[in-house]
């Protein structure tokens, strides 16, 4: 019974802090109404286009504002109160979800304002994420980063899992609109709880964003192997073995439309899976084994599921992705939080959001134009088999990221001697 006890999530964050608690009902809420247009958004530009390509090309929409916006929140993040950065952007991303709930309703549904809103969803969420990945280090102590972690990858794969499911049903017997009509509302109750978070000054000798204070966070990340390597395997796998935009023409290959949500869901399962049995990884000090043998293992599973035929061994392979995506996930995290310094996680955390979500844009772009050229499931086993040989040859040229350990690593101990500095 110790032993499964064991196993099972730290709660530690939940008990400390009423902001971890508030933005962990917060984003569950968010999550689960943004996977439902997730979902609906590719599904409707499928039905309007019936074309791989132009399903994939909304990953080169997105691209460009998740760059732009994505470094520029991140030097916001450092500048101002980043609970005011949060509860302005979820706001519009609300009223951007509103802009597809009313096309939805139209007689016939145009296409340029999915292509508008998914780049507008693109760059909010690029200034929005830097201020929550910085505030979570600000609010949970240094010891409960692991654990706190853990609980928000087990919010979001509840979301991931639920959402999608849910959205799969509901476009296929009430359509897209009542899709876009469940975000609306998952967007107004997050705003609400947004309202309650204390508030998050910067420092009171913080400088206004620049391409200066850009320059001198991306110095810093440059300057530590281990960091460089953590964005490098995220970016890889994501690029290569990335195939969720064209998971709507994987179930038409496999003739089991029906299993499309599934496809969705399947890596979230595979996710909470590991979240639920996440006790452990509080006890890891070398993380960074962790994130190479997760994207490893992701790139692996991906591979099997391009592979195999049978609907029901793609999901499984598709779960087990999940996986080790989360693991993977986890460990960076961790990483993250125990070695950047206060003064810059805001523009660490800018870069941090193109590391793990420029490859998935590009992936898409990648899956779509490979499914157009070779097929939809060589596209897959074909990503999946050049993302096991990238991370493998990653870690081969930054032995410093498997290396770590988060009870020597210089950066580490030096943030944990600052929070029990700090801590009250």
């Amino acid at each position: 019974m110790k032993r499964f006890a064991a196993l099972l999530p730290d709660l530690s964050p939940w008990h400390s802090t009423r902001d971890f608690r508030l933005l962990w009902v917060q984003g569950l809420v968010t999550y689960f109404g943004s996977f439902m247009a997730m979902i609906a958004l590719p599904l409707q530009i499928k039905h309007l286009t019936d074309s791989p390509l132009a399903v994939g090309a909304m990953g080169a929409v997105e691209l460009v504002p998740l760059v732009v916006c994505g470094l520029y929140g991140g030097a916001l993040a450092d500048a101002v109160d980043r609970r005011k950065v949060i509860l302005l952007t979820e706001a519009a991303l609300g009223l951007l979800a509103v802009v597809l709930f009313v096309n939805a309703l139209l007689p016939q549904p145009m296409l340029w304002p999915l292509y508008v809103v998914a780049a507008g969803v693109s760059g909010l969420a690029g200034i929005q994420r830097p201020a929550l990945d910085s505030l979570m280090a600000r609010i949970v102590p240094h010891d409960q980063l692991t654990a706190a972690a853990a609980l928000n990858s087990l919010r979001w794969n509840v979301g991931a899992i639920a959402g999608p499911a849910l959205a799969g049903v509901v476009v296929a017997y009430a359509g897209h609109a009542w899709a876009y009509a469940v975000t609306v509302v998952g967007f107004a109750v997050s705003v609400a709880l947004c309202t309650r978070l204390s508030p998050a000054p910067a420092a009171h000798d913080a400088e206004k964003p620049s391409l200066r204070g850009l320059a001198e966070g991306a110095r810093y990340a440059w300057s530590r192997p281990v960091l460089l390597g953590t964005y490098a395997i995220d970016g890889v796998a994501m690029l290569f073995a990335f195939p969720n935009t064209i998971f709507p023409f994987l179930a038409d290959d496999l003739d089991a439309e029906w299993a499309l949500g599934l496809m969705y869901a399947a890596g979230a399962v595979g996710s909470l899976a590991l979240s639920l049995t996440s006790g452990w990884t509080s006890r890891v000090r070398r993380h960074g084994v962790l994130v190479v043998c997760g994207a490893a293992g992701w790139g692996l599973a991906i591979t099997l599921a391009g592979v195999l035929s049978h609907v029901w061994l793609v999901l499984v392979c598709l779960a087990l992705a999940g996986a080790g995506d989360m693991l993977s996930g986890l460990a960076r995290s961790t990483i993250w939080n125990q070695t950047i310094p206060e003064g810059l996680r805001g523009r660490l955390a800018g870069i941090e959001v193109l590391s793990y979500s420029v490859g998935p844009q590009l992936g898409q772009v990648r899956a779509g134009a490979a499914a157009g050229w070779s097929g939809t499931r060589p596209a897959i086993w074909s990503g999946g088999l050049v993302c096991v040989g990238a991370v493998a040859a990653l870690a081969t040229a930054m032995p410093s990221l498997l290396r770590y350990d988060a009870s020597t690593d210089p950066d580490a101990k030096l943030r944990r001697e600052a929070a029990t500095t700090t801590a009250p």
